[in-house]
């Protein structure tokens, strides 16, 4: 199974195979890689001859051996011909697949996009277009610490591009917790992220190049008083009057229930504990080994001064039993706003 990076950087240099098997939980890369040889192999004029596009559920039968047949036919205007099969999950009939792999039309680029899981890769036809010549890419979900640093990544590339959006040609910059609050907001949806930062340059004020929290905020929903990372940053500094205010405002916003920012801050704590017995802290080994922005490898460094080792472990127990305790274990009338303040005292304490 190939990268999607790879599989880019193929087609992109005019390196098209015969077949693309194009399968996953995460639809974004396999969207990616479909919309540039839908928008990018053909021009305009051969694509209205010699471009066909299915989808599995219109497909009689379930069966694919109608694209499948589409894919052996000759192209009008002597050029490529292109078939690209979408939502190929609810396709049940392959066996014409697997047959069309044994001797594929060699002017054709056949895209099977199957999304939200894979095949079974133990029938005959799959294996068939394992042993061709076929572009086979695997596009899996991106684990919750992984999240943040993807979206790093992704404001970095955009960032060296000038945006031409509204008239304004000047490149756009992002500010360096806009990825926090992204991920923090949007979870591992990477079609959501991507649609949110497009909304958030396309939104932006006239003459405005700098997509700081505040604009995040006004515009996909984050709330403009507190979020959870104004609350890590209180309690990284040891601003106890700022963690109770923020934690207040929460306990009375249905926006900001408490399981859901405990997760975040225990998963921060936890890296912590990481962070502590890393060998090396130096910012680019420590950013390697948990999985971070190197931007952010100076809040562990901070917290950890305040935050030895060991009390750091017992954060984390405190977490655990303040999340118990919101879920009605050993609870019997606490509310949030009371589990929040023992919570924040412990933590500072």
């Amino acid at each position: 199974m190939q990268k999607f990076e790879d599989v880019m950087r193929e087609v992109r240099q005019g390196h098209l195979a015969p077949i693309y098997m194009l399968c996953g939980e995460e639809p974004y890369y396999i969207d990616q890689v479909c919309e540039w040889i839908e928008e990018h192999v053909l021009d305009e004029a051969a694509r209205a001859f010699d471009q066909t596009v299915v989808y599995g559920r219109d497909l009689p039968g379930a069966d694919i051996s109608t694209a499948i047949g589409a894919a052996r036919g000759f192209a009008m205007m002597g050029g490529r011909k292109v078939v690209i099969i979408k939502e190929a999950q609810t396709i049940r009939k392959w066996e014409a697949l697997g047959q069309y792999a044994d001797n594929p039309q060699p002017d054709t680029v056949l895209v099977v996009c199957y999304k939200y899981g894979s095949p079974d890769k133990r029938q005959q036809w799959w294996k068939k277009l394992a042993a061709a010549d076929a572009v086979m890419m695997q596009s899996d979900k991106l684990r919750d610490y992984q999240v943040e640093r993807w979206i790093s990544d992704y404001l970095k590339a955009i960032s060296s591009q000038p945006s031409a959006v509204s008239g304004q040609s000047a490149a756009i910059s992002f500010a360096p917790n806009v990825a926090r609050i992204l991920a923090d907001s949007l979870g591992t949806d990477l079609s959501a992220i991507v649609s949110a930062v497009k909304k958030l340059i396309d939104g932006r004020p006239e003459g405005v190049n700098v997509i700081d929290a505040a604009l995040v905020e006004r515009n996909i929903g984050i709330s403009k008083d507190y979020n959870v990372f104004e609350l890590q940053d209180a309690l990284i500094k040891g601003d106890v009057m700022k963690a109770n205010r923020i934690t207040q405002y929460f306990a009375s916003s249905k926006d900001h229930p408490i399981i859901k920012e405990l997760g975040i801050l225990y998963n921060f704590f936890q890296t912590l504990m990481m962070y502590h017995y890393l060998p090396d802290k130096s910012e680019r080994v420590a950013a390697q080994q948990l999985g971070l922005n190197p931007y952010f490898v100076k809040d562990y460094a901070a917290a950890a001064r305040r935050y030895p080792a060991g009390k750091t472990f017992k954060i984390i127990g405190y977490f655990r039993e303040t999340d118990a305790r919101s879920k009605g274990i050993n609870n019997p009338s606490a509310t949030d706003a009371d589990l929040w303040k023992e919570l924040i005292y412990k933590i500072m304490h």
